[in-house]
C-alpha cells in the first residue's frame, strides 16, 4: 500500500514511466577473478540500502535467516528464487558464502533442526558449510526497482504506479497523534502545561492565538497512542477545555513508486493476443493459462493491466483493469474477475519472479561496485511444468 508533513518525494499522484530497455550485461565484470570481498555485516547494510527490508509486508520473514558464526567474509553471493536441496548443493559446489533466496526457506517457526524434512536439511547444510541465507521476498516486491517493476517491463511502453502504496517506516513527527486545544485567561496555563509535560511520550508546543477578539494560548502536542489516553483523561476533567479539543491521527508518508502490485496504463492499446505473446516472450514461457473475461475475445483491446508477481489474489482483488497478470489465483477469484469482463493470465507462481534475478545480478553488481562475485543458480526452476 499521508496527509501530514508529506515531502515532495512522497507524492501519491506520481507514477513511473516504463519503456522496454535492454540491460547492459556486466557479467564479464562480475566474474573478474581479481576481486575483493565484503564482511557479512557490511554486505547486509548495502543490501538494505539497495532495497530496505522495511518495505516488506508485516507477515513476511525477511532478512538474514541463517548466520555463520562471525566474522564471516563473503566472496561469492549466490542468487536463487527458491532454495531447494538441489539448489543448495549447487551453491556449495560453487563455493557460495551467502545465498540470497528470494523466497524465505524458513517461514513458519521451526521447533527442531533435524534431518527429517528438506527445509531442516537445508539449514543444517548451510550451517555445516558456513553459508549464510538472506531473503528479501516482499521487500523486493515493493521496491521501485523490484520484481513487480521488472514484470511490468514485459507489457510494452506504459506508465505504472503501485496498487497498494507503501508507507514510510516512521511517522514524520514524534508520536502517532496530535492534540490541539486553546487555554483562555481564566484557566491556569502553567498547570495545564505542567500536566502535559509530565506525561511520558508527549512533546508540547504553545503559541498565542486570538479567538473571538480574546487573547488565548494554543496548545499543540504530539503523543503516542498510550500517552493519548492520559492526555484525554486530564482534559476531560475540564469540560470547557475538552469540548474544544481536536485530536488528529498522524499518517506515515507514502513512498514514491513503492508498494505491492502495479497498475499499468499502456501508451497504446493492444489486442489480448498481442499482450499474451509479449508476456510469454518476457517470461520465456511457451505456455500460459488464460481466463477470458465475459464478452472478451483474443482480439479485445487491452489498455490497463493490473499485475502482481507470485500470488496476486489479495492485491488484485477489486482493481479495475482490462487484464490481471499474476502467477497464481484461486479458482473463485478467477471466476469473479472473469465475470466482470477482466481477462486473467496465470503463469505459475515463480515464473513471474525468477527472471528478475538476472536484472538483480546486474543491479547488485553496480550497487556493490563489483566487490564480490555474484552468480545465478542454474538449477532453480518452477516446480510445475506443462507436459
Amino acid at each position: 500500500m499521508s496527509r501530514t508533513l508529506l515531502p515532495d518525494s512522497c507524492m501519491l499522484s506520481s507514477c513511473v514511466r516504463l519503456v522496454p530497455t535492454t540491460v547492459r550485461p556486466v557479467h564479464s565484470l562480475i566474474c573478474n577473478s581479481s576481486r575483493s570481498f565484503m564482511d557479512l555485516k557490511t554486505l547486509l547494510s548495502s543490501l538494505n540500502d539497495f532495497a530496505s527490508l522495511s518495505f516488506a509486508e508485516s507477515w513476511d520473514n525477511v532478512g538474514l535467516l541463517v548466520e555463520p558464526s562471525p566474522p564471516h567474509i563473503v566472496n561469492t553471493l549466490f542468487l536463487t528464487n527458491d532454495l531447494t536441496e538441489e539448489v543448495m548443493e549447487e551453491a556449495l559446489q560453487k563455493k557460495a558464502d551467502l545465498i540470497l533466496s528470494y523466497h524465505p526457506p524458513i517461514f513458519r517457526p521451526m521447533k527442531r533442526i533435524t534431518w527429517k524434512t528438506w527445509k531442516e536439511r537445508v539449514v543444517i547444510r548451510a550451517l555445516e558449510n558456513r553459508v549464510g541465507i538472506y531473503s528479501p521476498h516482499t521487500a523486493y516486491d515493493a521496491a521501485p526497482q523490484g520484481v513487480n517493476n521488472w514484470l511490468a517491463k514485459g507489457l510494452g511502453a506504459c506508465t505504472s504506479r503501485p496498487i497498494h502504496p507503501s508507507k514510510a517506516p516512521n511517522y514524520p513527527t514524534e508520536g502517532t497523534h496530535r492534540v490541539e486545544f486553546n487555554v483562555n485567561h481564566t484557566q491556569d496555563l502553567d498547570k495545564v502545561m505542567s500536566a502535559m509535560k509530565g506525561i511520558v511520550d508527549v512533546s508540547v508546543a504553545s503559541f498565542p492565538a486570538r479567538i473571538d477578539d480574546e487573547q488565548q494560548t494554543r496548545i499543540s502536542l504530539n503523543c503516542t497512542q498510550k500517552a493519548l489516553m492520559q492526555v484525554v483523561a486530564f482534559l476531560s476533567q475540564n469540560r470547557q477545555l475538552y469540548q474544544k479539543t481536536e485530536i488528529l491521527s498522524l499518517e506515515k508518508p507514502l513512498l514514491l513508486n513503492t508498494g505491492m502490485g502495479r497498475l499499468c496504463t499502456l501508451d497504446e492499446s493492444v489486442s489480448l493476443a498481442t499482450m499474451i505473446e509479449r508476456i510469454k516472450r518476457h517470461l520465456k514461457l511457451s505456455h500460459i493459462r488464460l481466463a477470458l473475461g465475459a464478452g472478451r475475445t483474443l482480439e479485445s483491446l487491452v489498455k490497463v493491466v493490473a499485475l502482481c508477481a507470485g500470488s496476486g489474489c489479495s492485491v488484485l482483488r477489486g482493481v479495475e483493469a482490462d487484464l490481471y497478470l499474476t502467477g497464481e489465483m484461486s479458482h473463485h477469484d478467477t471466476l469473479d474477475a472473469a465475470s466482470q469482463g477482466i481477462n486473467v493470465i496465470l503463469c505459475e507462481h515463480s515464473n513471474t519472479e525468477r527472471g528478475f534475478l538476472s536484472d538483480l545480478q546486474d543491479m547488485l553488481g553496480a550497487h556493490l561496485e563489483n566487490k564480490i562475485n555474484i552468480i545465478l543458480s542454474e538449477t532453480d526452476r518452477d516446480p510445475l511444468h506443462v507436459i
